[in-house]
């Protein structure tokens, strides 16, 4: 008797000969022309249809994080692009494996830090007045520790983030101002007093925030800022391609490099 063959389960895509199936519907008839990116790519990850207000606030993330300039990332992805032409998908990987803690990866190191701190908790604070005693008790100890506060502070916007208070609004008007978002905005109003300085609420923070108070897995927050950077990162290509910058970059390193005795 033959044995029976492996089973693979998945809620997301499967396709026989005449049809393709996602998060079970038709492909072609239920979600294309439907069904926006920003609203399937949340859906794909949580199993069931955001609403309008969710797609919002999602949608707005992606567009804060899509690209912010000549960052690593992008200066990365253009390098790469002018040494492998001829593989377009090798500069966009160089640019994602850039994502880490100081440009991108915030976004879920934020969103995670705040979670750990909620989840300690037996309820939520009620009040602008407990959460600020809270964000107080959080900052100082991680000051304490030697240790920063992810999402506070910025390269370049030292006087404040234009995507924090955005966000912070948008969420806001659709009901969606959660937990993490209110834990952070407190961080912002009483970090001064701890830290002896202001420092801003930076946009890629904010973002975790407000991804966290959609539900979002927080191990999975980084994900979606690679997917708002791909396109950037697009974007970036297109325009080497059209106005090329690489090879200056490349040969202002290499003509400036000076040799120096090792340690």
């Amino acid at each position: 008797m033959a044995p029976e063959p492996p089973s693979y389960p998945t809620s997301l895509g499967t396709s026989d000969l005449k049809t393709i199936s996602l998060l079970g519907r038709d492909l072609a008839d239920d979600l294309m022309g439907r069904v926006g990116f920003g609203e399937l790519a949340m859906w794909l990850v949580t199993q069931q249809r955001p609403t309008p207000s969710q797609v919002r606030v999602f949608e707005a993330v992606l567009v804060a994080l899509a690209d912010h300039g000549f960052t690593p990332t992008a200066i990365a992805a253009r390098v790469t692009y002018l040494s492998a032409p001829d593989s377009l998908q090798g500069a966009l990987a160089a640019g994602l494996l850039g994502g880490g803690s100081r440009f991108l990866g915030v976004t879920e190191d934020t969103g995670r830090f705040l979670a750990e701190v909620l989840t300690g908790l037996d309820g939520p604070p009620t009040d602008d007045a407990g959460w600020d005693a809270l964000a107080r008790d959080t900052v100082r100890a991680r000051h304490a520790a030697g240790r920063f506060v992810p999402g506070l502070g910025h390269p370049v916007h030292k006087e404040g983030d234009p995507r924090t208070a955005r966000l912070m609004a948008i969420a806001a008007e659709e009901g969606l101002f959660g937990p993490h978002l209110s834990l952070f905005a407190a961080i912002g109003r009483v970090h001064p007093e701890v830290l002896g300085r202001t420092l801003p609420l930076n946009g890629a923070g904010v973002c975790g925030a407000a991804l966290a108070d959609l539900d979002l897995p927080v191990d999975l927050l980084r994900g979606f800022a690679l997917l708002a950077r791909t396109a950037g990162l697009i974007g970036q290509l297109a325009e080497e391609r059209r106005r090329p910058v690489a090879r200056d970059i490349y040969l202002s390193v290499d003509r400036n490099a000076e040799f120096v005795e090792p340690d």
